[in-house]
């Protein structure tokens, strides 16, 4: 085999063994994206805490089947990306909160403290 100067060899795959599986994607990494990309959506509206954890949770256990799969369960782009996703959703809720919290502690601050009484009564 001909290679052109500084490449390295290329090495041609061993043939397969018969009762290998074929490469598949993991359908955990398709959810993992829904789930990211919803929980990216719904974040403003702090709904997004939810589908983000189960995202994530998800994304840990689609992880582990490919690890322990030996390379036939594929999607580990997808995985990324829904883990990003995953995380803008938290994060977005996580200032929504805040936002809501400095909002709630100014007005609390701007409202009267007390009974307001007329200037007649003692």
């Amino acid at each position: 085999m001909m290679t052109a100067p500084g490449q390295a060899p290329t090495v041609p795959p061993g043939p397969r063994h018969p009762l290998d599986p074929d490469p598949a994607r993991a359908s955990k990494a398709r959810a993992v994206f829904a789930l990211g990309l919803l929980a990216a959506l719904t974040g403003l509206f702090v709904g997004g805490v939810v589908p983000a954890t189960v995202a994530l949770q998800l994304a840990r256990q689609a992880r582990r089947e490919a690890y322990a799969s030996g390379g036939f369960l594929t999607g580990a782009a997808w995985l990324r990306r829904g883990e990003r996703l995953a995380w803008t959703g938290l994060a977005l809720v996580a200032v929504t909160v805040v936002a809501a919290v400095v909002v709630g502690v100014v007005r609390l601050a701007e409202a009267p403290y007390g009974q307001d009484f007329a200037p007649n009564v003692d």
